[in-house]
């Protein structure tokens, strides 16, 4: 039997189950994958807890890496035995096998293992669209990249580094501040023991950075805003500290004709062509060592609650895989 992560109601990480069913034969457009490696993201607690509501009973996970095993009608870019990747589409990574819209999934080149990829997937694919395409920089522009320690801050910070930004970044703690520095921030700021929006200021001489990428949410959004120089943009794209508060428009032209935005992965891949380049470009820059991806914990899937208690807790560096 196919064992799987599923939750019957919303709450903490105790209302996730291990249960057993059939993975099925996929029907029109779909394949059938047999994961080697899934992806723990925050965003899985968000659905977990309710915050972003879902139909009950509802599987969980957005990506993960594996084999195919077969594929439906209609499906001819994936064939049997290719090693295939993914980030998005139904909820339901969780999984040792499952059923997936074959358009979701990509070729993984031989260079890359199933653990990287699955650590990386969701997280690199972040980072690409918020660096790349939502929120660019020109080269020696000063960026601030909030949680520089955690799965997305990590590529970020090393991607943005290789298009030439002068990157600053927020971390909590002694460790995690010197991962931060360690992987290529110019200025690494400990937030639990210093004030960020002064000692982004003093790193840019006063003239505040071009853009800030915030997964934190409501305990850094106002501060977010504070650290833009005039016309800068704040990318809001996460709530690990929990929503952010709700402001008027005219709060961004008092602070310097600011820019704000709320993306989302989803609409930054949204076809097929979208997601075969994105991919490509993350492919790409962890190929070439510009950016090297941290598999730093790793948890049998039936420990999966546990998985979410030290995320939640702050206790993980980096990304975190669960292995079937």
């Amino acid at each position: 039997m196919n064992r799987i992560v599923r939750f019957h109601r919303t709450g903490g990480p105790e209302v996730l189950q291990i249960e057993s069913i059939e993975a099925g034969e996929p029907g029109p457009g779909q394949a059938r994958v047999r994961h080697h490696a899934i992806g723990l993201n925050f965003i899985d607690t968000y659905h977990r807890s309710g915050l972003y509501p879902q139909t009950l009973p509802s599987g969980l996970g957005m990506e993960a890496a594996g084999v195919v095993e077969a594929v439906g009608e209609g499906v001819d870019w994936v064939a049997p035995g290719d090693r295939v990747a993914y980030a998005g589409g139904p909820l339901g990574a969780y999984a040792e096998v499952r059923l997936i819209p074959a358009d979701k999934l990509v070729r993984l080149p031989e260079s890359i293992g199933f653990d990287t990829a699955a650590a990386m997937m969701l997280q690199g694919l972040t980072a690409e669209y918020l660096l790349r395409r939502c929120a660019p920089f020109a080269p020696g522009d000063a960026v601030l990249i909030h949680a520089a320690a955690g799965g997305v801050g990590q590529i970020a910070v090393q991607w943005a580094k290789a298009l030439g930004a002068y990157v600053i970044g927020t971390a909590g703690g002694e460790a995690k501040v010197a991962l931060a520095r360690s992987l290529g921030c110019d200025v690494a700021i400990d937030y639990r023991a210093d004030d960020f929006v002064a000692a982004t200021r003093a790193a840019t001489e006063g003239r505040g950075v071009r853009v800030v990428y915030d997964g934190v949410g409501r305990d850094t959004f106002m501060g977010s805003l504070d650290c833009l120089a005039p016309r800068g943009t704040l990318v809001t794209y996460g709530n690990a500290s929990g929503p952010v508060p709700d402001i008027s428009p005219l709060l961004l032209s008092q602070k310097g004709s600011l820019f704000l935005t709320r993306p989302t992965l989803g609409h930054y891949v949204a076809t097929r062509a979208e997601l075969a380049a994105a991919a490509a470009a993350l492919f790409e820059v962890v190929a070439s060592g510009a950016v090297r991806i941290d598999v730093a914990q790793r948890y049998p899937l039936a420990e999966a609650a546990q998985a979410h208690r030290d995320l939640e807790a702050r206790k993980t560096v980096g990304s975190t895989i669960l292995l079937p």
